[in-house]
């Protein structure tokens, strides 16, 4: 089970376009993003794409809710894309509404998506990227213990142009030896 003393994931279902439109049409939350900020109907078709990818053989997208314990409100949405099956390869990412920027739920998420794709998926290699701007979600890649590889240049156009992406990552041993496993 996917689950911190604060947070849990689960698999979205239809409803929970309404919760993530609460912070994907915030303009503040795709400053750095090429979507949004999310109309309803951008919000009902992610879900539904979300919910089409989760039923697909073999499953390359694991796009869970992230429901906060205490309130069972969904606030954010983490997601895990097996980006090669050969070379088990995954990409992470995370996303909240901003009433929970700054608590450390990124971070619970960050480590709950790293665990599943380690020891769930027995992936390889983990990887997340980020705007060079975005100094609040380079501290949460940080304090998971991934590596920064380096910079993409100019590899995500945006409404203002072309965006770097900070590229960071985790390989399997190094979870293994992070969690002591050895």
């Amino acid at each position: 089970m996917l689950i911190t003393s604060r947070i849990l994931f689960r698999e979205m279902v239809t409803e929970d376009w309404k919760a993530i439109h609460r912070y994907a049409s915030q303009e503040i939350v795709s400053q750095y993003q090429p979507w949004g900020p999310n109309y309803e109907e951008d919000s009902i078709a992610y879900v539904n794409e979300v919910i089409n990818d989760a039923n697909r053989n073999p499953r390359e997208r694991y796009a869970f809710a992230i429901v906060e314990k205490q309130s069972n409100l969904l606030i954010g949405a983490g997601e895990l894309q097996i980006t090669s099956f050969s070379n088990r390869v995954g990409e992470i990412s995370y996303v909240l509404h901003p009433d929970y920027w700054g608590k450390g739920i990124a971070t619970e998420a960050g480590q709950l998506l790293l665990k599943f794709g380690f020891e769930d998926l027995q992936l390889h290699r983990l990887f997340a990227t980020c705007d060079p701007r975005n100094k609040a979600s380079e501290k949460v890649l940080k304090k998971l213990d991934m590596t920064l590889e380096g910079v993409m240049r100019e590899i995500i156009l945006l409404k203002d142009g072309w965006r770097d992406s900070l590229l960071f990552s985790m390989l399997e041993h190094e979870w293994t030896d992070k969690k002591g496993l050895k």
